[in-house]
């Protein structure tokens, strides 16, 4: 017997998986994008806000959303149609404020618009044009594959000044079926055929928070979220600058995802669960780069910077710490 569709869940063509409502309510942010108009400016305005507070500190700042996996494969889906242009990350791109009417204020929007298209790494435009070429995504979890996250990595890369490794693709890899956040909500599960790439080589781990070495201890480390916080050293790094990265489930503290990429390339990578920024880390740790990396769906919530992530995990996991005598 055919196992029943889970509601927040859509089934497309080929076995391809989305999800489309949860929490976020992911295919209402397409539906209604008027309901959210006033949320992409205050976006906006958060990230100029950053921008020019790390350029005082003689910080370079990067912003890039994770596509939802309906924008980038809508081809795939099956009797739904969503519109591209009205999704939050294509809109946070691409939403311009009016131009002014003196030369002085049209200069000044050419400036302001120049140093945005800086700022926020566009992965929307290249991995609808490579779709086609790899599974950018896992069929059965809202994720990127090994592919998808190299292109992004890529993309930062390049957005940051640096090359990408190249060899990072022909690091060991096997094959296994995946069934992911998607394909285990079906009994049985949905797995799709899916390759893992043990990127880690030069990387060393020089720092795992206390909830992070308690729950890798326990073998879980794979149900930490935000305020998990590593930190990773590279003698052999090709670019010398530090970096801190600020982000979610498509960052993770496990090494297999964008936050392990970029540690084999900079001489030092911070990674914090959050994106919202901690700004006594910062101003602590001077990095040379930040980087904040957030998934579409959840724009729908605007970051507090005014958060810290020794605060917050002692608030979260205090008590499991003091549990576990750690």
């Amino acid at each position: 017997m055919a196992s029943s569709i889970p509601d927040h869940i859509h089934v497309g063509q080929d076995g391809w998986l989305f999800l489309k409502t949860g929490t976020n309510d992911v295919l209402g942010q397409y539906e209604r994008p008027e309901a959210t108009t006033e949320l992409i400016w205050q976006w906006r305005s958060l990230i100029a806000t950053r921008e020019r507070r790390l350029r005082a500190l003689g910080i370079l700042y990067r912003h890039v959303v994770a596509p939802e996996k309906l924008m980038i494969y809508d081809h795939r889906l099956d009797g739904i149609a969503i519109r591209p242009a009205a999704s939050p990350a294509y809109r946070l791109l691409h939403s311009e404020p009016p131009l002014g009417r003196s030369p002085f204020a049209l200069y000044a929007a050419w400036r302001r618009r120049k140093r945005w298209r800086e700022t926020c790494i566009d992965l929307v435009t290249p991995m609808r044009a490579q779709r086609d070429a790899a599974d950018l995504y896992c069929r059965t979890d809202t994720h990127w594959s090994f592919e998808g996250c190299y292109l992004a990595y890529a993309e930062i890369c390049r957005a940051l000044g640096t090359e990408p490794r190249v060899d990072l693709r022909d690091r060991p890899s096997y094959e296994a079926d995946h069934d992911g956040d998607l394909g285990s909500a079906f009994d049985p599960p949905r797995r799709a055929r899916s390759r893992t790439v043990l990127m880690q080589q030069d990387a060393v781990r020089t720092y795992g928070s206390p909830i992070v070495e308690a729950r890798e201890r326990a073998g879980l480390l794979h149900t930490l979220h935000v305020g998990a916080h590593v930190v990773y050293g590279n003698a052999k790094a090709t670019d010398p600058r530090r970096l801190a990265l600020f982000g979610d489930s498509f960052s993770h503290v496990m090494p297999y995802m964008l936050t392990i990429m970029l540690a084999e390339t900079f001489r030092e990578v911070h990674f914090v669960w959050s994106t919202a920024l901690d700004w006594s880390y910062v101003e602590r740790v001077r990095p040379d780069i930040v980087l904040t990396e957030v998934a579409e769906r959840f724009m729908v919530q605007l970051p507090d910077d005014t958060f810290s992530v020794e605060g917050y995990a002692q608030e979260r996991f205090g008590a499991e710490l003091a549990a576990a005598g750690a």
